[in-house]
C-alpha cells in the first residue's frame, strides 16, 4: 500500500501507516484517546521547552505560543471526549516512537544543528500524527470519531509546515533540506521496526 501523491506532497512521509492498526484501533478507543491526550499535552510542553530554550528567536516565541495555547486546547477536546464516552485518563505510557526520534537527535556540536533537529522532530511528529488522524478519520466505523479526526488531521498539518518554516526561518534552507530527508529516512526504519499496536497514537 502506497500514499498517495498528495499525502507525499503535504506530509513527505516515504512509509504510509498498515492499514491494520486503525482496525486495532478501533477496538481499543478508550486506550487510543488516553494516548492522544497525552500527546496533546506533550506536544504543548514541548512548545513551552522550545519558547523557553530559543527566547531569542522572535519568530520562534511568536509562532509557538499560540500553539502552545491550542495543543492545550486539543487536550482538553481529548479529555472531554474520553469522559462523554464514560472512560478515564489512563496511565501514561511509554512512547516508543518518540524516543526513537529523539535518539537521532544531535546532542552536540553547534546550537544551530541542535536547534534543527528539534524544529525537524516536531514537524516529524505532526506529519504522523496528520498522516495517523487521517487513517481514523477514513477508517473508524463511528461516525462522531471520524469528524473528530478530521479536525485534528486539518490541525496537525499546519503544525508541520510551520515547524519546517521555523526551521528555514534560521537555518539555510539547503541545510534543512538535506537534514529532512535524513529524517524522513530514519523515520521509515522506524516504522518497520515498530510493532503494530493499537492502543498507540504512533
Amino acid at each position: 500500500m502506497e500514499l498517495s501523491q498528495d499525502t507525499k506532497n503535504i506530509l513527505g512521509l516515504q512509509l504510509p501507516t498498515d492499514p491494520r492498526w486503525v482496525d486495532l484501533a478501533s477496538i481499543s478507543i478508550e486506550a487510543i484517546l488516553t494516548d492522544h491526550a497525552y500527546c496533546e499535552q506533550k506536544a504543548a510542553l514541548t512548545c513551552i521547552s522550545l519558547i523557553q530554550r530559543y527566547s531569542e528567536k522572535e519568530l520562534v516565541v511568536k509562532e509557538l505560543a499560540p500553539i502552545v495555547t491550542e495543543e492545550w486546547g486539543h487536550f482538553r477536546l481529548v479529555l472531554n471526549e474520553l469522559n462523554k464516552r464514560g472512560f478515564q485518563l489512563g496511565v501514561q505510557r511509554k512512547d516508543d516512537y518518540v524516543n526513537k526520534l529523539l535518539a537521532f537527535q544531535k546532542k552536540g556540536g553547534h546550537r544551530e544543528d541542535r536547534f534543527l533537529d528539534q524544529m525537524l522532530t516536531m514537524a516529524l511528529i505532526e506529519a504522523r500524527s496528520c498522516e495517523r488522524f487521517k487513517r481514523l478519520s477514513e477508517g473508524l466505523d463511528d461516525a462522531y470519531l471520524k469528524k473528530f479526526y478530521r479536525r485534528f488531521m486539518e490541525s496537525e498539518a499546519g503544525h508541520y509546515t510551520l515547524f519546517i518554516h521555523l526551521s528555514e526561518s534560521y537555518v539555510d534552507k539547503e541545510k534543512v533540506k538535506k537534514r529532512w530527508q535524513e529524517w524522513l529516512q530514519y523515520e521509515t526504519e522506524i516504522m518497520n521496526e515498530l510493532e503494530i499496536r493499537g492502543d498507540r497514537i504512533h
